[in-house]
């Protein structure tokens, strides 16, 4: 029996009753990376021994003991361990409210005595195993005063004829609970009647107009009264935007964060990352992001050697630290807090240095390699028509044509379709809920994929269709606006927590904001491919017709 201490919790409170030897179980990488240190416990279950009032320890609990455990249940605290690598979990004490108690002196407080282990086994293996405690025996801890108490606990075992691949079925059935199923159809059927209304408007906004434009080009190419907007700026659409390493290296690393992605959702549905895995995901989120190094390093210098023959190597540089050097610097002060309130979410200096190494000898060597492969694979780019010398001045914008327009647009509407299973993905990494339903997900973000894509090319023509010629950046801040959609929920969802104190704060907006900003990353590089899809296909019509 392996007891876990949570990254956020004292040690004396998640330890309160300590074995004389402490063995501390070896972690993986991802556990570390969790926060999750496993101990072994005073619980002694041996296999098919049943075990009825077994006395764990006697302790006497001072009044600064009997205020932690009253905070601790007034929060609805639990414990949490492992038996044969299933997780158990059970809350340490009862709350009774004003209403039950018989005097109506106000609520009251119970810490559990007793804890009852029911395990379930199929030959020699366990299958199922849970723990709760018994109302029968609680200690009121309402008052702050001295006590002496006696912890005890039972073990049933019961034999059943569930075969033993089938065990983790039941942590994924936590998501399938009524009110849960249809609160993730309802997220379902709202993105997808979001992308059906969007793309109706798409399809009835190029068929009335784009398909005319055509039409009037080729009934009179030498009227130039008859041409439309975006036909007046074929010779500047293409030219190469300002900051040109830059934004290599945000396509570049938001392509590798896209990839990395989809990578976990393949490792999902191959049943390699399941609920209480283990530190399994940060593990394989490490190990992905390492290798996919190579396509932040690929993809920067190919887009870049494309338009411009040198400086390939400063695009492959800012690839390598547009995303890292902003989360190190967060997870330096962030580890920094927990080491000042000596949590277990610090993590070891051999921890770090660990991840150092890996990183300096795969992931850097990756990243350069790759980029000079794109650099000397790469032709010049293709464009459908001829760039001038000079820029045309791009005309007065109404308000609703700028930036900050288009990207509260471009960021609302794929947020509002997927803003459910964002909420579930909140409450799974800061709260208590699991997320056990690959699958929902990746219709969420393949939902949010589709709207991002759909919504860069409309508003990359209307843009076009106003003389306006700068479109490179702004389809970037368009698709990548969505990430401060989920920021400001991720605010919404901290003041609606019941999350306090210095460290959850910093822990939370910390890596809330990295998160968020890995979208931004992600979304901005798909957003500008779709519109340079769409627009080298018109401009090539164009040039056809």
């Amino acid at each position: 029996m392996w007891e876990i201490t949570s990254p956020f919790l004292s040690t004396k409170l998640a330890l309160f009753t300590i074995p004389e030897r402490i063995f501390e179980k070896k972690e993986t990488l991802g556990e570390v990376l969790n926060g999750d240190r496993l101990t072994n416990a005073l619980y002694k279950l041996e296999f098919a021994v049943n075990k009825t009032g077994v006395v764990l320890c006697n302790r006497k609990l001072d009044r600064g003991n009997v205020a932690k455990f009253r905070d601790a249940i007034m929060n609805d605290f639990y414990f949490q361990m492992y038996y044969d690598d299933l997780p158990l979990w059970a809350f340490i004490g009862k709350v009774e409210d004003e209403s039950w108690v018989v005097d109506g002196k106000g609520p009251k407080y119970f810490l559990f005595k007793h804890v009852q282990f029911d395990a379930l086994y199929n030959g020699n293996q366990v299958i199922e195993i849970r723990a709760f405690g018994d109302p029968s025996q609680v200690l009121d801890v309402t008052e702050d005063v001295d006590f002496d108490v006696e912890f005890i606990y039972s073990v049933f075992w019961k034999d059943i004829s569930t075969p033993y691949k089938n065990r983790m079925d039941r942590y994924s059935q936590t998501s399938m609970m009524p009110i849960l199923r249809k609160t993730h159809w309802f997220s379902c059927v709202n993105s997808i009647v979001m992308i059906i209304l969007v793309m109706g408007l798409l399809t009835v906004l190029f068929m009335r107009h784009l398909k005319n434009d055509m039409r009037k080009w080729s009934v009179g190419a030498e009227d130039e009264e008859k041409e439309v907007g975006w036909k007046y700026i074929h010779s500047d659409v293409f030219r190469c935007p300002t900051n040109m390493p830059l934004f290599c290296a945000v396509l570049g690393s938001g392509t590798q964060l896209l990839t990395l992605v989809f990578a976990l959702f393949v490792l999902a549905f191959l049943g390699i990352l399941y609920p209480y895995s283990h530190g399994v995901i940060y593990t394989s989120i490490f190990g992905i992001y390492t290798l996919t190094s190579a396509i932040a390093g690929y993809s920067s210098a190919s887009i870049y050697s494309q338009f411009v023959e040198t400086g390939w190597q400063r695009s492959i540089l800012l690839a390598g630290l547009l995303f890292p050097v902003p989360f190190l610097f967060t997870v330096f002060i962030l580890n920094s807090l927990a080491l000042y309130f000596g949590v277990t979410a610090a993590l070891p200096f051999g921890t770090i240095f660990v991840i150092f190494l890996i990183y300096t000898l795969v992931a850097i060597p990756l990243l350069a390699i790759a980029g000079m492969v794109g650099h000397h694979c790469t032709s010049g780019f293709q464009a459908p028509s001829v760039t001038k010398k000079y820029r045309r001045e791009i005309p007065l914008l109404a308000w609703y044509r700028k930036i900050p327009a288009e990207m509260f647009l471009g960021g609302l509407l794929p947020f509002s379709a997927t803003v459910l299973e964002f909420h579930h993905l909140c409450a799974t990494v800061w709260g208590y809920k699991i997320s056990t339903l690959p699958g929902i997900l990746f219709i969420a973000f393949a939902s949010l994929v589709i709207l991002t894509t759909m919504l860069s090319v409309g508003l990359t023509f209307f843009q076009l269709a106003v003389e306006d010629h700068e479109w490179w950046w702004r389809s970037v801040l368009r698709g990548g606006s969505t990430a401060l959609f989920m920021f400001a929920y991720c605010i919404y969802f901290y003041l609606k927590s019941n999350m306090s104190g210095v460290l959850q704060t910093f822990f939370f907006f910390g890596y809330s904001a990295c998160m968020c900003y890995a979208f931004f990353l992600m979304l901005g590089a798909l957003s500008f491919r779709a519109s340079l899809i769409f627009v080298r296909h018109i401009y090539h019509g164009d040039k056809s017709e």
